[in-house]
This record gives C-alpha cells, sequence and structure tokens, in this order.
C-alpha cells in the first residue's frame, strides 16, 4: 500500500510539474538568455520538486516558480562573470516560438532576442523583476516574496528596467512591417548596395556577430550606418554566394536562416523601429544554432 501511495504522489507530482513546465522554461529562458540554460534550471527545479515534502506545498506552480528564479538567478551571478570572458559580442541563445508564441508567459514580452539583449546589462535581480512582472503578470508583492524583498523595492526594480529599456529601443513595429523590412535589408546586404543598406538602416545602428570566437564573426560591434554600410558590403561578395536562405520564426520574430552546404552557419535577426533597422543580430556560434535548428525539426 506504501508502494502504492508512493507511486500515486510521485505521478501527481509529474503531472503538476508538466504543467509548470512552460512557465518555468520561460522564466529561466528570459533572465539568461540561453535556452541550454534554461533546461538545466527547469531539470534542477524538477529534482528538487521530486525530493521536497509536497504534503507542505499549497500552490504547486508558485513554489516551482519561486525554485526556478531563483536557480536562474543564481546561475546569471556566475553566467554574467562568464560572459565578460566571451570572445566577440554575446547574443541571447535563440528559440523557435511557433508552437508557443508566448513562451509559457501571459504576455511575449522580454522575448525579441534585442530586448533580451538589453536585460543582460541589468542585474540579474531586476532582470527577474521585470521579467516576473511584465511577461508573467506577477504581483508585486508575490514578485517580492519570490525574491526575497520588499513590495516597495520590487516596484523600483521594475521602474528601472523599464526605464532601461525604453531608453535604449524605439518601439518595435508588427510582426508584418518586421518581415517587410528584414526583406528590404537582406536583399540589400545580398547584392552590397551601399545605397540601399543606408536607405534602411538607422543612424546609430549596430551590427552583433556571435561567433564565439569562430573565423570570420567580427570580434567587435560595428556602430553607425555608414561603418555598418561598408562593413556589409564588404563581405557580401564572399559571404552571400554560397548560400542559399530559409525565412524562419525566432523568438516570436521573422528572422533568415543562413545555410551554406546544407549546414546552417547563420541566424540573421533584426530589430526594427519606425526608423528603419536598429540593431543587427548574426548568430554565428555552432553551439547556439544547433539546439535551434533541431528544434526546427520537430
Amino acid at each position: 500500500m506504501r508502494a502504492e501511495d508512493d507511486a500515486g504522489s510521485l505521478d501527481r507530482a509529474t503531472r503538476q510539474f508538466m504543467a509548470a513546465r512552460p512557465q518555468l522554461f520561460g522564466i529561466a529562458y528570459r533572465v539568461l538568455g540561453s535556452a541550454t540554460e534554461a533546461e538545466d534550471i527547469v531539470q534542477d527545479a524538477w529534482l528538487r520538486w521530486q525530493k521536497t515534502d509536497r504534503t507542505e506545498v499549497r500552490e504547486p506552480t508558485a513554489f516551482l516558480a519561486t525554485v526556478t528564479t531563483r536557480l536562474a538567478i543564481n546561475l546569471a551571478q556566475s553566467a554574467r562573470m562568464r560572459r565578460e570572458s566571451y570572445v566577440g559580442p554575446w547574443l541571447p541563445e535563440p528559440v523557435d516560438t511557433r508552437t508557443d508564441p508566448q513562451l509559457g508567459a501571459e504576455r511575449a514580452e522580454a522575448l525579441d532576442l534585442a530586448v533580451l539583449l538589453l536585460l543582460e546589462k541589468l542585474n540579474p535581480v531586476e532582470r527577474a523583476a521585470y521579467v516576473l512582472r511584465e511577461a508573467f503578470d506577477y504581483p508585486y508583492r508575490r514578485i517580492a516574496d519570490i525574491l526575497e524583498t520588499s513590495e516597495a523595492n520590487t516596484r523600483q526594480l521594475v521602474t528601472r528596467a523599464r526605464k532601461h529599456l525604453a531608453a535604449e529601443r524605439s518601439a518595435p513595429v508588427s510582426s508584418t512591417a518586421h518581415r517587410r523590412l528584414l526583406e528590404v535589408f537582406l536583399t540589400a546586404a545580398r547584392t552590397g548596395s551601399l545605397s540601399e543598406l543606408e536607405d534602411v538602416l538607422t543612424e546609430d545602428v549596430v551590427s552583433y556577430s556571435d561567433g564565439g570566437g569562430m573565423r570570420g564573426a567580427s570580434r567587435i560591434p560595428v556602430v553607425g550606418r555608414p561603418r555598418v554600410s561598408r562593413y556589409l558590403a564588404a563581405f557580401a561578395p564572399r559571404f552571400w554566394p554560397p548560400t542559399d536562405v530559409r525565412w524562419v520564426e525566432a523568438n516570436g520574430r521573422p528572422a533568415v536562416l543562413v545555410c551554406a552546404d546544407g549546414n546552417a552557419v547563420a541566424l540573421l535577426c533584426v530589430d526594427v523601429s519606425a526608423r528603419g533597422v536598429e540593431r543587427i543580430m548574426w548568430v554565428m556560434n555552432p553551439a547556439k544554432l544547433a539546439p535551434y535548428v533541431a528544434s526546427l525539426a520537430d
């Protein structure tokens, strides 16, 4: 009888965990900017859930969200030090959002690669507070409990994060307008047309190439319309001829997967406002590309 009770308890715990899993992954991914690290956090949360005295837990999802957030904050603090020694620009690991456009959240906030990149400049606690409030619509009091701080301080954390994003990023456009401008940019980039590139790029555009140290990826961000235009025009004859492109979705936005000889070599994502292309993000690191490409086949 005891064995049956234990089996029933574990079955129930498994169902509760699986119901919460999309939200747990969504929290961890937004805080960390890495799908791989988020999966590790979710697995750790599952192990802790198995070992927990679940008879004392009134709200399993709330308990699991708390565990996941705290684990993600701890990992983000150590990841920040690792990323300081990262070779070249660091970009978040892209995710395929076709099956879950909001990635387990109430709203698809803090999901664009550009937003995740900007959130990386905040400390992990500020990031977590923003994610829980803006994406998951958690009440301030509940966020305060998760972060083990006061409600007043929680409001300040979220306000600082909002101000940071507002100062660094113009309002995004619709997905339709986003794709239309990305199409224009892609054509200009592939032909290496300086005039067409200058027409579509904002004055303060930044191009990031995350190759994780691989050859051919720029080790520093390229900043400003003239420099970015010349940079794209210069490498166009070498980069584009042997490739083909595939339209995909990454982090809730249209994106372009660039392949050569059947292998993915880059995921091209852009941050677009009414002014034009604000940020160009080339995810070229094979360790980040491989999980994303594998997800497209699911």
